[in-house]
């Protein structure tokens, strides 16, 4: 009888809209027709593509979504977003991503939340790089949602700049009710006996760590001590961040793309503990090192096991230069051939520059070139 009502209100123009109640389901809101007019499509196919950037594609599947009608508050939305820094691409990004973004009001919905952000201390192009990287941040209450999670979040960290550190590294605090998650994650944390500070660093340096589910989260703690994990140590609560980031499948791949270059379980284990980071590393990254150390530069798998760091550093910038001035130097028999090659990799730009570049220059030049990488495409000679 209510479906029949509402239906026939809506047939005589009373109501733009109804929704249908069945006793076991209910459906989502259906649009009267007025509003799906081919018209009203055009519209919002053609604003979304020429002023708000979209890709036909991306225009169309929005479309099915919002209606836009009045270009004129569009525009105003558009020139705010404009007025704070944000690209074209940002705008465009953020309308594809979430289409009812487009119809929300300028002054009363969105300028708002923004100047509580700029009061934080979110200026220039970290505002919009911030809000960009969570599509559920305009649209979230601000007094409901945003202020008591970022207030929680810099109860924690102490400042108004850690809080924007901790926004950088993960926008997620916008998603839920953190407090009901974080504080039984952050007690496991303090029952296992990570210092208090240790535990605000953590929710700092990547506080999505946190918001896994309490069960799962306790599964991380305790294998991350069967490891051999301290604790007290700050290794710990980077184990913590990389573990309950990465999920068990991409945890398994990378771990078995080190195996499948040689390394046991145990030079895993230990290497994880020097460097917990090294498992943030994508696969590919994981596998161009591992490639480069031992095929071309010669390495034991247990070689570059003694210093997991080198993952975090760049191949074109760090490794393969280095490499090809040390060939340089080793051709010429200026170094041994048997000297510790992860040793000269690891040591700091201005040390590695003055025992191996600076000091040869006069007698090897050809280290110049090399350093620049001008001596063959991968940094060694042909």
């Amino acid at each position: 009888m209510r479906h029949f009502i509402c239906k026939t209100l809506a047939q005589n123009g009373a109501i733009s809209s109804y929704t249908i109640y069945v006793p076991w389901i209910q459906t989502k809101r259906f649009v009267s027709s007025g509003l799906n007019s081919p018209e009203k499509q055009s519209l919002t196919v053609s604003y979304l593509t020429n002023s708000c950037g979209l890709s036909l594609e991306q225009a169309i599947s929005a479309s099915k979504v919002v209606k836009i009608g009045d270009t004129e508050k569009r525009d105003s939305l558009l020139k705010l977003f404009t007025s704070y820094g944000f690209t074209k691409a940002q705008i465009s990004s953020l309308v594809s991503r979430h289409p009812p973004l487009i119809l929300a009001r300028p002054e009363t919905t969105i300028r708002p939340k923004i100047e509580y952000f700029r009061s934080l201390g979110i200026r220039g192009p970290d505002l919009p790089k911030i809000i960009c990287s969570n599509k559920s941040i305009l649209l979230a209450s601000l007094e409901k949602k945003i202020i008591p999670n970022l207030d929680f979040v810099k109860d924690i960290v102490g400042t108004n700049e850690n809080l924007v550190y901790a926004l950088k590294q993960s926008s997620n605090v916008f998603r839920r009710n953190i407090k009901k998650v974080m504080v039984p994650n952050m007690a496991t944390l303090r029952a296992h006996g990570v210092p208090e500070q240790h535990v605000a660093k953590l929710v700092m340096m990547q506080p999505r760590s946190l918001l896994l589910k309490t069960d799962l989260f306790k599964e991380v703690v305790c294998a991350i001590k069967e490891m051999g994990f301290e604790p007290m140590r700050p290794s710990f609560i980077l184990a913590v961040k990389c573990m309950a980031t990465i999920s068990k499948v991409k945890w398994e791949k990378k771990k078995e793309i080190l195996k499948s270059f040689g390394w046991s379980e145990n030079e895993f284990l230990s290497a994880f503990r020097v460097q917990p980071m090294l498992m943030v590393c994508s696969e590919e990254k994981i596998k161009d090192v591992m490639d480069f150390m031992i095929n071309k530069a010669g390495l034991k798998p247990s070689d570059v096991g003694r210093c997991p760091n080198l993952f975090l550093t760049s191949m074109e910038k760090r490794m393969i230069p280095r490499f090809a001035v040390l060939q340089v130097l080793m051709s010429k028999g200026l170094v041994r051939k048997d000297r510790d090659l992860i040793w000269a990799l690891n040591l700091s730009k201005q040390d590695f520059e003055k025992r191996f570049v600076i000091q040869f220059m006069e007698v090897a030049p050809e280290v110049i070139n090399a350093y620049q990488l001008k001596i063959g495409g991968d940094g060694f000679s042909n």
